[in-house]
């Protein structure tokens, strides 16, 4: 009796304490002592869990996730006005965050460091051809269309071997994380390199680790659980191996950049070698600013931009495959957008982007029906503000929930039919409304959003252009599943595709 009183006056503390709490903040979900609102999240589909929430509560409202407050908004007018802060700049009290990548690199990172380092980030992938003109932008095209090209012939050479239709998946991931370790790294590996096999596996698998809705970014304890210590030590594990690897390419560059004959100047731009100019320059001239270019961030650095780089826009691509294959409509309309734009057998190129409005209102189609990166990509209150008439406290994570914008049938009309022409205007002008958010918004938005549409566009109309068709596996077609896996971003499911080609190249 006496215990069962004590659970009912510390309940009656639990929620008074909580209800004071709430004062002046927004409207939300009560959760329970400790956990917070953990327990009710749907883990496969959180974001959905969190759009019906904003139903009940509104654009904008917050819960507890375990030891984090969480506010999530749903309304892309009140998105842009809250990313646009510069208090909203900072980083969720996340266990992976700051618990394991120790607020390092470019996506952990906040404050200072931060703004140098997207600042320099952004520099340099300009410099890499991140840029509407210019010589640079000619030689990232090339860069990426000698990838394709190697793409093209390994689904050539399977769709030969295997006439009841492949997942292409591998050799996507292939081809364009060569061409982010080129841009980053400077170097390319062999399809069958056992360093490359392992990085590859350890991409896959890390962004199914880390989301978002792993419990143990909110409840650290629960590290020290059997179940969880060993997903921790596969991450702790793979960090400490990647990074030593990461530490022989450093090396190689180095000796490279000191043995060379070369001039800087000559030598094939990456953003390892930009980093390392730019630490000499820093440190030759006493810079206090030069301990935002040491080692330790340097390998976080080049892990955020190789991973963000491949993983998102690896799932956009197998996500715009599967639609294209899936709607067979869709896919003769784009062939026959190529075949008037180009002149014989004339392969897209960027220059023709621009001339072709349904591929992409295609490509945003897709970023909008299965978006990436459902919940956004958590930011961090740096200190108290008010929005809305609400008060959000320092250390809050903010949640953009990128998903319930997508898929809200006011801003989008019918948001579960798959159909590219909402992108077009009456003229057949490709547009995009302030509401279609696909690399977020505000000062912390995606800085390689022009290379990502780069890549997206090429990969697209190359594969488009060069077979006269292609389709899912009738085996996978009528059992397929749309709904997708969510880690950090949302994959979908595995797919076999049968390509046929019969005009010559």
């Amino acid at each position: 009796m006496v215990m069962f009183v004590t659970l009912i006056l510390f309940l009656l503390g639990w929620f008074l304490i909580s209800l004071h709490s709430r004062y002046g903040k927004p409207p939300g979900p009560y959760g329970l002592p400790f956990i917070g609102y953990l327990p009710f999240i749907d883990a496969r589909k959180p974001y959905e869990t969190f759009a019906r929430l904003a139903k009940r509560y509104g654009h904008i409202y917050g819960l507890w996730m375990g030891q984090v407050y969480a506010v999530v908004v749903t309304d892309p007018a009140l998105i842009r006005t809250i990313l646009a802060r510069e208090e909203t700049t900072g980083r969720a009290p996340l266990f992976v965050t700051h618990g394991i990548m120790g607020g390092y690199g470019l996506i952990c990172a906040q404050g200072d460091l931060w703004r140098d380092q997207r600042r320099l980030s952004i520099e340099w992938l300009r410099r890499l051809g991140m840029i509407k003109f210019g010589a640079a932008r000619l030689d990232l095209e090339r860069r990426i269309v000698s990838g394709l090209n190697e793409l093209i012939e390994d689904i050539d050479s399977k769709a030969v071997r295997e006439q009841h239709g492949f997942n292409p998946s591998a050799v996507i991931h292939h081809t364009l994380g060569n061409l982010l370790n080129d841009l980053v790294f400077g170097i390319k590996y062999n399809k069958n390199d056992a360093t490359w096999q392992y990085l590859q596996h350890l991409q896959e698998e890390g962004v199914k680790h880390i989301g978002v809705s792993m419990a143990v970014n909110f409840l650290p304890v629960l590290r020290y659980l059997p179940s969880t210590r060993k997903t921790i030590h596969f991450l702790l594990e793979g960090k400490a191996k990647t990074h030593t690897i990461y530490n022989t390419i450093i090396a190689e560059q180095r000796t490279k950049m000191c043995s060379s004959n070369a001039p800087y100047e000559q030598q094939e731009e990456s953003i390892l070698n930009c980093f390392l100019k730019e630490a000499t320059k820093r440190q030759e001239a006493g810079r206090p600013d030069a301990t935002f270019c040491d080692d330790i961030q340097l390998r976080h650095l080049m892990a955020d931009l190789f991973g963000a780089g491949v993983d998102t826009t690896f799932t956009t691509i197998r996500w715009a495959l599967l639609y294209i294959a899936l709607y067979p409509a869709v896919q003769q309309r784009l062939r026959e957008e190529l075949k008037q734009r180009l002149v014989a057998n004339d392969s897209p190129s960027l220059n023709d982007v621009e001339a072709l409005p349904y591929l992409r209102a295609t490509i945003a189609e897709v970023q909008r029906i299965r978006t990436v990166v459902p919940v956004g990509i958590p930011h961090g209150t740096t200190k108290e503000i008010t929005v809305a008439g609400f008060k959000i406290p320092a250390n809050t994570m903010i949640m953009p929930l990128i998903w319930a914008v997508h898929m809200n049938p006011t801003l989008f009309d019918a948001p579960n039919i798959f159909k590219p022409e909402r992108f077009l205007d009456p003229e057949g002008r490709f547009t995009t409304p302030s509401c279609f958010l696909p690399f977020q918004v505000g000062k912390r938005m995606c800085l390689g959003d022009e290379l990502a549409r780069n890549i997206l566009h090429l990969y697209v109309a190359h594969i488009v252009h060069h077979y006269d068709w292609f389709s899912i596996a009738p085996e996978d077609a009528t059992t397929i599943d749309l709904t997708g896996a969510c880690g950090i971003t949302l994959t979908p499911p595995d797919y076999r595709i049968i390509f046929s080609k019969t005009k010559k190249q």
